[in-house]
């Protein structure tokens, strides 16, 4: 659930999503999801759990807290989340963007009220986030099968596995106290969850099939961060580079000069 942000990217994808007619040719996303009937099923769930407790409780805070304080909420968060991002960064090689967002959390840890404020951005330095995932991707491992995890929502093999070190350097981790690690977990969810309101109600509106939808959007949205919005082209094609095309001209030339040659008449 709070992976829903693909949605966003969803939208300009693919406006609206069906599922593709029995016998049909399978999508690239369909392709990437060798699991897709355990999937729907943890789909089902998350999805009643969200239903049932995480939105209501998304919706009440959204009315009951004002919105400069849910911002605050949202940047000290972010804030803590930047500077995985920066070890990330340089991780990956980005000595540049590791720099911008190292002084991007020193900007606003001091002049940002511990990030409660973003001056950062006024000062011109881009937010620009990476998790180990990405990481694991620029070196090479591939995303693999898609993954639908419990109350987690969309991932992948490759980002499943980079999980435990993108929640050990999780905001929900500061905390000394046990219950304090879970009401940061909360709150992150919720917050993430409110961010999302207007998001999935338009999804409910457009999507025929919305696992579909989400799904081909989360693979499309990993595979754009990972390369940092330039993807290789993929290769769709099935056939023999060396086949004859029976639409080309000279594909026709040569499939018409048997029966050309057998009827001229012989002098």
């Amino acid at each position: 659930m709070m992976r829903l942000n693909v949605l966003l990217v969803a939208a300009a994808l693919a406006g609206c999503a069906s599922v593709p007619p029995s016998g049909g040719t399978p999508t690239a996303g369909q392709k990437a999801d060798p699991w897709e009937n355990w999937n729907r099923k943890v789909f089902g769930f998350n999805d009643a759990v969200d239903k049932a407790v995480v939105k209501p409780v998304a919706e009440a805070y959204q009315k009951v807290v004002p919105q400069l304080v849910r911002k605050g909420v949202s940047n000290v968060l972010g804030n803590i989340g930047d500077v995985w991002s920066t070890a990330n960064q340089f991780l990956q090689g980005k000595v540049q963007y590791g720099f911008e967002m190292g002084m991007r959390v020193l900007s606003n840890t001091f002049f940002g009220l511990g990030g409660l404020l973003d001056p950062a951005t006024e000062m011109g330095l881009t937010k620009r986030s990476e998790d180990f995932g990405q990481t694991l991707g620029r070196w090479g491992v591939g995303a693999g099968p898609y993954v639908v995890l419990p109350l987690l929502g969309p991932s992948s093999l490759r980002d499943t596995a980079a999980l435990p070190a993108d929640r050990y350097w999780a905001p929900s981790t500061l905390p000394s106290q046990e219950t304090g690690r879970y009401a940061v977990a909360a709150l992150e969810l919720i917050n993430a969850r409110t961010d999302l309101l207007s998001t999935t109600k338009l999804l409910d509106e457009v999507a025929l099939d919305r696992y579909s939808f989400i799904r081909d959007a989360y693979l499309a949205r990993r595979q754009d961060q990972v390369y940092d919005g330039a993807p290789p082209a993929e290769d769709f094609q099935d056939e023999p580079a060396d086949a004859p095309n029976p639409a080309s001209p000279a594909g026709a030339a040569s499939a018409a000069s048997p029966a050309a040659g057998a009827s001229t008449p012989k002098k």
